[in-house]
């Protein structure tokens, strides 16, 4: 039998790909064309529930989360899956991951809440780091893209806050996608009869399920069970590796350059993100 220690460490890893394989799994469909991004958000969220549902039970999924949880879920979705149009793997998921903790240190001090010195100087180091990758010049990228990915970001920190101290994470998962499902048919099958998308391909197709069944929706329930046995710092470190996880999976499976600025900006964002989130942690313990 697998030893406790190396069994969380196997499955926060397996969750950690998990994550990343979405941002993957996106710039595959999008950067070939094989699924527009509606369709692909569609599929995704659809697909998701589904999986959700069947772990905890549909009667369950469906009288579980909320309204606003799925908006913002689906907005996350939606706008992840635009900004792929353009955007490479990994800086997709830098900025994502950046806008993500931004919002939640952001909401924090919204309500009050007291930076400490090195929270603060985690910030500048993470906004930074940000304005460093979006700076004009031959290695930026897209603008647009970028702007639809921080929109996404602050979809998910939104949920994510929204979601935080849950005592049944998988079931409010399972509640958010469902309300989300319906969401995603009342708002984005008008927006892609609209957008004029092409059918997916069946790449494209298969690319969006495996993201909503597998990527996520596995994904997030395999994270929830390494969550009960990670210390909130360890948690911490551990989506620190995403969008570096998504970058190798970009220069394995489409062959994207690892540039300069990204490094660069990837460890002003990450480090920075790491000292603000670990100094809260500690100063909570």
């Amino acid at each position: 039998m697998m030893p406790s220690a190396l069994r969380l460490f196997f499955i926060t890893g397996l969750a950690m790909t998990a994550f990343a394989a979405n941002s993957v799994l996106a710039r595959l469909a999008m950067a070939g064309g094989e699924a527009g991004p509606w369709a692909f958000t569609l599929l995704r969220i659809l697909s998701g529930a589904l999986v959700l549902a069947l772990i905890v039970s549909p009667g369950r999924a469906v009288r579980a989360g909320s309204w606003a949880s799925a908006a913002a879920l689906l907005a996350y979705a939606a706008f992840f899956s635009l900004a792929y149009l353009s955007l490479t793997t990994g800086t997709g998921a830098l900025i994502l991951f950046a806008l993500v903790q931004i919002t939640m240190i952001g909401w924090g001090l919204a309500i009050g809440e007291r930076l400490s010195a090195a929270r603060w100087a985690g910030m500048a180091l993470a906004v930074g780091g940000l304005v460093w990758l979006l700076m004009p010049g031959l290695q930026a990228p897209p603008l647009t893209g970028a702007l639809l990915m921080a929109v996404a970001g602050v979809g998910w920190g939104i949920y994510s806050l929204r979601g935080r101290n849950q005592r049944q994470p998988t079931l409010l998962t399972a509640g958010n996608f469902a309300r989300a499902a319906a969401l995603s048919l009342l708002i984005g099958l008008p927006a892609l009869l609209v957008s004029g998308e092409s059918a997916p391909s069946v790449e494209g197709a298969a690319y969006a399920l495996a993201s909503g069944a597998i990527t996520s929706a596995l994904g997030y329930a395999i994270w929830y069970a390494a969550l009960r046995d990670l210390s909130a710092s360890l948690a911490a470190i551990a989506q620190l590796t995403v969008p570096a996880i998504a970058a190798l999976g970009g220069m394995i499976f489409l062959e994207e350059p690892l540039t300069v600025r990204f490094l660069i900006a990837t460890a002003l964002i990450l480090g920075g993100v790491a000292l603000a989130s670990l100094s809260r942690r500690k100063a909570r313990a």
